[in-house]
């Protein structure tokens, strides 16, 4: 039932809405529509959407073997590599005004990460080497400039000389030198390119952000997950990011299956556990059947984010599989999905997901369907793995 509702979901809401953005014109996909489901042909073009949306087309082919969609993953990887890559300093920028053009071109690492990620998966999906190569020229840029001897600078000026105020990544009033999320994305980004490749300086590199992971990040005490930091890794803030810790679990069982050395992955699989037994206990609504957002200085954040909860689903669901504990968590994950299919999907005629719900069920007319950070990666990702892991439990 619920594995026939979420396919039901991917072939007939998610992968056909993303398919009417494609821009034919300029290239790429439309980068804006608001809450009212208005088109702006002229928005904003994210590099991390057009990843992430290359990723998802990749592997949503891997997985249907419809050739229309590694059609439109082709269609990503042009627009990603022909305008979004600079072709002076390497890398790619951050944003693309609608045709094309460069708007903001500073090297983010974080954006780094998904580009890398969506190669990755592209050359699986294609077998084109042109984006492995790719792939491994920004790997190694990221690893020239970004990466020192704590974790990852994130935000550098086009020509990666010089480090600038991490804007787009701090959040709650706060400016971090190094975030949890950059991190967390890299590991992601090389865990793809380790399975495209097997190389061992992505290894090398992989296990350096695992540990990174486990000695810098982890809150052992109250397992869960520090989220901003100063340049030598010391927490500021006091901010518990729900979402990112259940996505985070998931994302590092799947880093360690790729990696494939069960010694190695004691700790963290112990991590993982403990990460989600705190998550179903302090975030998860059950009245609802939904998990809340974060908490920020004491004061829990109640609205019903949808990639909190697409995140939710798949990491529950790899907690029952994995044993880190009973039926409850399978429970769980079917909860969620549940509200999700009540709530989150957008009921009217053209509508994908709406944004997020406050904790009286109601809309943030503010909120876009489509923007730089609104795309199928987290819903489109979930419904591929859900598909394949309810299979799996049977």
């Amino acid at each position: 039932m619920m594995k026939d509702e979420i396919k039901n979901e991917l072939l007939n809401d998610i992968i056909p809405f993303w398919n009417n953005l494609r821009d034919d014109e300029f290239g790429g996909w439309y980068g804006l529509v608001d809450s009212n489901l208005k088109l702006d042909k002229k928005g904003e073009k994210g590099v991390i959407l057009h990843s992430r949306i290359l990723w998802f087309y990749s592997n949503a082919y891997m997985a249907l073997k419809d050739p229309k969609l590694l059609d439109n993953a082709k269609h990503a990887y042009e627009f990603l590599t022909e305008k979004c890559y600079d072709k002076e300093y390497g890398g790619v920028y951050w944003s693309m005004n609608y045709d094309g053009t460069v708007l903001d071109d500073m090297k983010h690492s974080y954006c780094q990460a998904f580009f890398i990620y969506a190669l990755s998966s592209y050359y699986r999906a294609s077998g084109d080497k042109n984006a492995l190569k790719i792939a491994y020229e920004v790997m190694d840029l990221v690893e020239k400039h970004h990466a020192d001897n704590v974790a990852y600078k994130e935000k550098l000026s086009r020509d990666w000389t010089k480090e600038l105020a991490n804007d787009e990544l701090s959040e709650n009033g706060l400016m971090a030198d190094k975030t949890m999320n950059t991190t967390l994305h890299l590991m992601e980004a090389y865990t793809e390119l380790y399975l495209a490749d097997h190389n061992p300086k992505v290894l090398e590199r992989l296990k350096f952000q695992l540990d990174v992971s486990y000695d810098k990040i982890y809150d052992k005490k109250n397992h869960k997950l520090f989220v901003f930091f100063d340049k030598d890794l010391n927490e500021i803030g006091n901010v518990h990011s729900y979402g990112h810790d259940i996505e985070a679990t998931w994302l590092t069982d799947r880093a360690l299956d790729v990696i494939g050395d069960e010694e190695y992955a004691k700790k963290f699989r112990e991590m993982d556990k403990d990460i989600v037994a705190n998550i179903a206990k302090v975030a998860y609504d059950k009245e609802s059947g939904s998990l809340l957002n974060e908490v920020d200085k004491g004061i829990v954040n109640r609205q019903r984010v949808w990639w909190v909860q697409a995140e939710s689903v798949v990491g529950f669901l790899n907690a029952y599989q994995r044993k880190y504990g009973g039926k409850e968590y399978l429970e769980i994950a079917e909860n969620i999905w549940n509200y999700i299919k009540n709530n989150i999907v957008d009921k009217r005629e053209g509508g994908e997901w709406i944004w997020d719900l406050n904790d009286k069920g109601e809309l943030d007319p503010a909120r876009n369907v489509v923007d730089p950070w609104k795309c199928p990666y987290h819903n489109g990702r979930m419904c591929l793995e859900a598909i394949r892991r309810l299979e799996e439990i049977g």
